[in-house]
């Protein structure tokens, strides 16, 4: 996956804290990252930039930036809900701090975020829906007349596309017809199928990393090596999701594509994995295109070609004729809404659309069984 460090923050709250090798001494410093995430919630929620414009230094064009970035992320989440008639009801999250380092009147702090969005449909509020999106972050904060503030800040969550640029969406003709491919997967696959689909979806939600909903106490599999600073750990998950054959789906590792000590060229990188699992057998291309494409009902595919594919398989994303992202599709909400999980950034039950733009290609990829 191609990705950019940007200068974002996240929508917290409540905010809980798990100290790991961050300093005892600097409760200064995790009081103001407990504030500032949980006002960070209030302004999702409120939509008022008074909430948050005070955590920043905005005499410094980095700090400024920071926050005009908040800005857009929350424009662009709140334009997706409203394009496809939900509303944001709840959110709550925990932080994980790794380092406070001080230098004089400045802090560096990393950690990591597991973040939990909870929404209901306007026309349906019985029933609230849950996703839920992991992010590492490196903040430098800097005291002023006695207060820190954000002098910078980064992290690995794309979404600050364009809120224009959101295509409209009006649902599912029949979403119930979609909400029954997740239970014939749950049901458990044939002993006999090469790929087990059920394993591949326990394996995607259990290391989906930082991401709320995840299992293995918000970590990656071991086994494997973390590619997030090499260009995006995407690639390298979903290949572990359909390859891995002691928890995953269990396809057989083949020339050109396997994991040792690291994982080969068609393993770890976007177009090379693509190429392989579509030339080797392993899968085949249901479409290419735009969203409205894809969920456009046709006569081959009557309730869209989303809907053909079934929880295990895979979804690419295409910016300007390139593979930017995989995904691994786990599922679909109660109503009948397509959902993810990937890394980089971490995401668990994410509607597949969310962080993506009118311009994306959806690359829809079933696995053979």
């Amino acid at each position: 996956m191609n990705w950019i460090m940007i200068f974002l923050s996240v929508l917290l709250c409540p905010i809980h804290i798990f100290a790991a090798g961050s300093e005892d001494e600097s409760p200064d410093i995790q009081a103001f990252l407990v504030q500032l995430f949980n006002e960070r919630t209030q302004f999702l929620i409120d939509q008022k930039p008074e909430y948050i414009d005070k955590f920043y230094e905005m005499k410094d064009k980095l700090g400024r930036y920071a926050y005009e970035q908040e800005l857009l992320r929350s424009k662009y989440i709140n334009t997706w809900a409203e394009k496809r008639g939900i509303a944001f009801s709840a959110a709550e999250s925990s932080i994980r701090i790794h380092r406070i380092k001080k230098e004089g009147n400045l802090a560096k702090v990393s950690l990591n975020q597991s973040l939990q969005l909870s929404y209901v449909y306007k026309n349906n509020k019985v029933n609230p829906q849950s996703f839920g999106i992991g992010t590492r972050h490196g903040l430098t904060l800097k005291k002023i007349n006695g207060e820190w503030l954000v002098l910078r800040e980064w992290y690995t969550d794309p979404l600050t596309e364009n809120p224009k640029w959101i295509p409209e969406f009006k649902g599912f003709p029949n979403p119930t017809f979609l909400k029954s491919e997740t239970d014939s997967v749950q049901n458990g696959d044939k002993i006999n199928q090469r790929y087990n689909r059920q394993k591949a979806v326990e394996y995607a939600n259990k290391y989906a990393g930082a991401a709320w909903g995840a299992g293995n106490d918000h970590r990656y599999n071991k086994k494997y090596l973390d590619y997030t600073y090499k260009g995006g750990d995407c690639t390298n998950f979903a290949s572990q999701v359909i390859g891995d054959k002691s928890e995953g789906g269990g396809l057989r590792m083949r020339s050109g594509w396997h994991y040792s000590s690291e994982g080969s060229q068609s393993w770890v990188r976007t177009d090379s994995f693509k190429n392989f699992v579509l030339h080797s057998g392993y899968g085949k291309l249901v479409a290419k295109d735009y969203f409205s494409d894809v969920i456009k009902p046709t006569e081959k595919y009557p309730n869209g070609a989303i809907a053909s594919l079934k929880p295990g398989d895979l979804i690419a994303y295409e910016m300007n004729g390139d593979v930017d992202h995989f995904s691994i599709l786990v599922g679909f909400d109660d109503h009948g809404y397509p959902l993810v999980n990937s890394h980089t950034a971490d995401r668990y039950r994410v509607p597949f659309d969310l962080g993506w733009d009118k311009n994306t290609k959806y690359l829809l990829i079933h696995i053979n069984d």
